[in-house]
């Protein structure tokens, strides 16, 4: 499943209840500093987040307990991979060369023999289906139309 980005206020809903694991509406609206959004705000926020599947609403008696489906160090992967992809046409390396020539990462801090240490590999799965073959598969896969759903169940019914 694709998550759908977040607006800047649903990312700061998304990070206090990723600081607390798990919150109520009314903790959360203690937890907002002053000057407060109306409740009818955060409300729909969360009503939001979990229509993104960012949140999972668990009823208990006539509240809500909330807590994230998507952990905070998957978030930080998926908006990452969406930056490098829209600024840095998928190259590590030219956002690697970027930090270094603005001072935000020092050459001698960053050893690639490290980095290769301690990387982990992917799945035996994710590392046999390129993203070619991905995005194909995804684009001529079986899609049925509504339209020849319903036609097809008027001429059923005659």
């Amino acid at each position: 499943m694709k998550l759908q980005p977040l607006t800047a206020s649903e990312e700061d809903v998304m990070r206090m209840i990723w600081e607390k694991k798990s919150i109520y509406f009314r903790d959360l609206m203690s937890a907002y500093p002053e000057p407060k959004p109306h409740q009818n705000t955060v409300s729909t926020f969360l009503k939001i987040l979990v229509e993104k599947h960012y949140l999972n609403a668990e009823k208990q008696g006539r509240i809500y307990l909330y807590s994230p489906a998507v952990s905070w160090q998957d978030y930080k992967k998926i908006v990452t991979k969406k930056f490098v992809e829209n600024y840095f046409e998928n190259s590590g390396s030219e956002l690697l060369q970027l930090m270094m020539d603005e001072n935000l990462i020092q050459p001698e801090d960053w050893n690639p023999a490290d980095a290769l240490k301690n990387a982990t590999l992917p799945k035996a799965e994710s590392r046999t289906m390129d993203p070619v073959r991905e995005l194909v598969k995804e684009l001529t896969g079986k899609k049925k139309s509504k339209k020849k759903d319903k036609y097809k169940k008027k001429k059923k019914t005659k």
